[in-house]
């Protein structure tokens, strides 16, 4: 795909992209919607910061760093990493010496993907919204619960559409294979941990 090289030139793992998002077709939507959030998430680290909430502060960075990393921006991801823990350490000159620039390389990384903003949305075929994906998973939880392996199999499946963050990701891989495993009760904890997620 052409998007990718360029993408690839601007200094994106798009391997790893496409690792945690499932495919070329995901990896370009989840690009998309990082450089829609941009400015939301500029004027929420701004507010925190500004206000000197910490926990807010670290909450959002914190998403940042799982963003920035399911693109492949691994240096910005790291970078968001170490201002989440200079909050929960509560390491306020850290805060203070690095919010800046590390906003400013996030700002920069927003610029290289201006082009995503003529493309308009691009979306996976098998991508659903955060709606169908909690209707999928209400049903999901309905079928586990009679232990329906089949339903729940097929429910499954049609869930991981839904762009999780990797550690979601990763848990909603965990209960399909607790589904194989004939596992019902145990899919259904995981399918609850990563509901709250569904935004």
């Amino acid at each position: 795909m052409a998007v990718l090289s360029w993408i690839k030139d601007i200094g994106l793992d798009t391997d790893t992209g496409i690792g945690y998002t499932g495919g070329e077709d995901k990896y370009i939507s989840a690009l998309g919607r990082f450089y829609k959030n941009y400015e939301k998430n500029k004027i929420k680290v701004t507010e925190f910061y500004g206000a000197k909430d910490y926990e807010s502060y670290m909450i959002t960075v914190h998403a940042l760093k799982s963003n920035a990393k399911m693109i492949g921006a691994m240096e910005l991801s790291r970078d968001f990493e170490m201002l989440e823990n200079a909050a929960r350490n509560n390491e306020i000159a850290v805060i203070e010496e690095y919010t800046t620039p590390v906003m400013m390389k996030y700002g920069k990384l927003i610029e290289l993907l201006s082009p995503l903003a003529e493309m308009g949305e691009t979306k996976a075929a098998d991508e659903i919204c955060a709606d169908e994906a909690r209707e999928v998973a209400d049903r999901l939880l309905a079928a586990l619960d009679d232990f329906d392996d089949e339903t729940s199999k097929t429910l499954a499946g049609k869930l991981t559409g839904y762009p999780f963050r990797p550690i979601q990701a990763d848990k909603l891989k965990e209960a399909i294979a607790q589904i194989d495993d004939f596992m019902y009760d145990e899919a259904a904890e995981l399918i609850k941990e990563i509901y709250p997620t569904i935004e």
